[in-house]
């Protein structure tokens, strides 16, 4: 059996170079030129093959010497709009823009993977296809490399996130629904403007838009009783005087659920309760209900498979099972909508929550991550 920790720990001082790199010149999403560059570039003195997608999205491929299936790492390669607060000596030097979620390790652990595995293609069976994604924080940008054909001749698919809740050295599967669908809305009430002391002869967009909201906050206790599940009204604009009915007001929002069925049925609940509210009031609207990613929903089979690679990787002590799932939302389950796969999770060795502007995971995460990743590429093709 491959070690492929030690391995990895071998390599670890070029994987933090590479982190190092992707951190100090963060990208946000669409714009990661330098860092495609940056890639491609690593990959090609590997004698990994490389294709554009999408501009900036970078689609290697590693074939091995004996026949077998193909599998997919995914790596995201965006940053935030954030001004970095870390103190590091590799902070970014792209002003408001850091790598605040773990991506540059993303990146750099699916790069040592690529390493690992090249290492080994003469008796490794099948491909191992890498696929470096940009515009995860923004508009998603798995579904368009999908669209784009990113995932053909793919068999399976698999991706993970650094997290703050695992120590450095740690892994963690969670089976079956993870990551939260999110569904972003926005409704514009319209009612009917008049004097303060003469209700009767207007009709309240503000009334009709606060009950609205109570009612809605309430939906997800009411309609998945005892499941995981948010709505979120997040603003609400109306008036203009304190002695006058509004006649508009807007709000929006998010709705957060576990599930393709979770999902559908409480849109159609809040579809419904939207009608009744305006018609309660006398009130009409304009409703927009946008969907974003739809959650994360590992295949068992895959996860098993994960769970018993991170295992062989960093020992059984080291491998948890997520209990619960998150309402945090990533774009990955677009890939798992096309194929089986599983995400799953590595440690941060780094305390501080995801999207906070001093979030730097420890620099031996990328060569952990790399190991497992290698680990489970090595299991899928040769199971």
């Amino acid at each position: 059996m491959t070690d492929y920790l030690s391995r990895a720990r071998a390599i670890a001082g070029e994987l933090s170079e590479m982190r190092r790199a992707f951190h100090r010149q963060p990208e946000l999403g669409n714009r990661e030129f330098q860092t495609a560059a940056r890639i491609e570039a690593y990959l090609r003195g590997l004698n990994i093959p490389t294709r554009r997608l999408l501009d900036t999205a970078v689609v290697a491929r590693l074939e091995g010497k004996q026949p077998g299936k193909t599998v997919a790492l995914r790596a995201d390669m965006d940053a935030l709009p954030l001004t970095e607060a870390t103190g590091a000596d590799f902070a970014s030097e792209n002003p408001g823009v850091m790598h605040a979620c773990g991506h540059d390790v993303h990146m750099a652990a699916a790069l040592g993977a690529a390493k690992l595995l090249s290492q080994r293609r003469e008796s490794l069976p099948g491909a191992a296809v890498f696929l470096f994604q940009p515009d995860e924080e923004g508009r998603g940008g798995a579904r368009r490399m999908i669209e784009a054909g990113a995932l053909e001749g793919v068999d399976a698919v698999f991706g993970a996130h650094v997290s703050p809740e695992l120590p450095l050295g740690a892994a963690a599967v969670r089976y079956g629904k993870f990551y939260a669908a999110s569904d972003t809305f926005r409704i514009v009430v319209r009612g009917k403007s008049a004097h303060a002391a003469e209700r009767e002869k207007g009709i309240d967009a503000l009334g009709a838009a606060a009950a609205l909201a109570t009612r809605l906050i309430a939906l997800p206790g009411e309609v998945l009783p005892g499941e995981r599940a948010a709505l979120t009204v997040g603003t609400l604009h109306s008036g203009t005087a304190e002695n006058a009915l509004a006649d508009r007001a807007e709000l929006t929002g998010i709705i957060r659920t576990l599930g393709p069925e979770a999902r559908a049925l409480l849109k159609r609940r809040f579809r419904e309760t939207v009608e009744e509210v305006m018609a309660a009031w006398g009130a009409t609207c304009e409703l927009e209900l946008r969907e974003s990613y739809p959650g994360v929903v590992n295949d068992d089979g895959m996860t098993a498979l994960v769970q018993r690679a991170a295992e062989a990787a960093l020992g059984a002590g080291n491998v948890r099972v997520i209990e619960q799932p998150t309402l945090t939302t990533e774009d990955f389950g677009e890939f798992l909508i096309e194929r089986p796969g599983s995400f799953y999770h590595v440690g941060a060795g780094c305390g501080l929550p995801l999207h906070n502007t001093g979030f730097l995971p420890d620099d031996g995460a990328a060569a952990v991550a790399a190991a497992v990743h290698a680990e489970v590429i090595e299991t899928y093709l040769r199971g």
